[in-house]
């Protein structure tokens, strides 16, 4: 089924991160991009966009189309995702005003601190994530850098 992630950044760069609510069936308690959702039957994924926005953080932001892809990921015995996704990247102009029914933490985060997140401790965030952010930083360094994001540095492995 249809989905969207979307990725918020405020003035400095930072990435807005949500801790999953503990109530949430499928990787409840996990670190995951700005806002994650479906659209309803006949919606827009750039009105669903707007609406999740809205409703999980309670903020009005922009928000553009940067790539799509299908992928699957089983949680345990509980279920599972298969959904072709749609992520977003946008501008937050405000701290979120979270609705504690889907998020139970926020934090902003740099793009360093988040890539040394996910290399010490992977397992504390969502898979769709995970894929995610792996793209934007290997394929999509121009639009983060639209957003404040330094390009990733460069090794002899890369």
């Amino acid at each position: 089924h249809r989905a969207f992630s979307v990725f918020l950044f405020n003035a400095d760069g930072e990435l807005l991160l949500q801790q999953r609510s503990p109530s949430k069936r499928l990787w409840p308690g996990f670190w995951s991009n700005s806002c994650c959702s479906h659209p309803r039957a006949g919606e827009t994924l750039e009105r669903a966009v707007s609406r999740r926005v809205k409703e999980e953080l309670g903020i009005v932001a922009t928000a553009e189309f940067i790539y799509r892809f299908e992928y699957q990921a089983r949680f345990g015995d509980l279920g599972s995702e298969h959904e072709v996704c749609s992520v977003y990247l946008g501008q937050a102009f405000a701290d979120p005003r979270v609705n504690t029914t889907e998020i139970s933490e926020w934090r902003w985060i740099t793009a360093d601190e988040l890539d040394t997140a996910l290399t010490t401790d992977p397992a504390s965030f969502t898979p769709w994530f995970l894929m995610e952010w792996s793209t934007l930083r290997k394929q999509h360094a121009d639009r983060l850098a639209h957003y404040g994001v330094p390009l990733p540095l460069r090794t002899s492995e890369t």
